[in-house]
């Protein structure tokens, strides 16, 4: 039985994945397959690599890595996305999507043609760049003359990969949404007009996936909320075992 995740974007909610895999994989669920979208694709292809869901927590509390995707607004920080490069490659063998265990699709938005394209082969570093490079915070990341950001813009939950290609998928969403939320800086505006943008395009998505994993609480934690990462994890984790308790397809 083939079972496909996909892993949804959320900036530092998505560290809440990682609590989701590890769960899952108490329960004997592995998957055969991935797709994942900025945050979501930095986690799939960590663990895609052959790295436990607690040994890529602690790399992200060691090595900060989702520091680089808080705000800037100085022009240094327009590239800061490209310095990630040396510390995917200390969690990698290789920089490449032949070299990861699982078979995992990226998704990422060319920003001129308005339109998601999914990597799968070749070159893997920079297409994770690709999909966690939030517009106007960061410059596009150039690959083969064609210029990309954010995957999640266009497509929080890339389950297309998945279909045709697995018995079952499994999506998981890090982005519940607040009812309210007060804004009294430009840093919040930001962040609450992205996460109204994204859950938008996930609706129809949802529809899409077996079964659908999206912790009510995560709706309390920022998307720059890095120094929670422990807190996000556990939140992830918690609810996926209340979750899998109540589906009798996987006793």
């Amino acid at each position: 039985m083939k079972i496909g995740i996909v892993l949804s974007g959320g900036g530092a909610r998505g560290i809440s994945h990682l609590g989701v895999l590890e769960a899952l994989e108490e329960h004997g669920i592995h998957p055969s397959h991935l797709s994942g979208v900025s945050a979501g694709a930095i986690v799939g292809a960590l663990y895609a690599a052959g790295n436990r869901p607690w040994e890529i927590l602690h790399f992200i509390l060691k090595t900060k890595l989702f520091k680089f995707f808080k705000p800037d607004t100085s022009l240094t920080g327009l590239l800061r996305i490209e310095s990630t490069e040396k510390l995917y490659e200390k969690m990698l063998k290789e920089n490449s999507f032949a070299s990861l265990n699982i078979p995992l699709s990226v998704s990422a938005t060319d920003i001129e043609r308005g339109e998601t394209v999914y990597f799968s082969q070749g070159e893997l570093i920079k297409p994770l760049q690709a999909s966690s490079c939030v517009p106007v915070l960061f410059a596009p990341v150039e690959i083969n003359g064609k210029f990309y950001v954010d995957g999640g813009i266009l497509n929080n939950l890339p389950v297309e990969p998945l279909e045709n290609t697995c018995d079952y998928i499994i999506g998981v969403h890090s982005n519940a949404l607040p009812t309210q939320f007060k804004i009294t800086n430009i840093k919040q505006m930001i962040e609450r007009s992205l996460h109204l943008a994204i859950n938008t395009n996930i609706e129809e998505r949802k529809k899409k996936c077996h079964f659908f994993i999206e912790p009510p609480r995560m709706a309390f934690f920022g998307v720059y909320d890095v120094a929670k990462a422990q807190e996000i994890y556990q939140v992830g984790y918690e609810y996926t075992k209340e979750y899998i308790k109540r589906l009798p397809v996987f006793d």
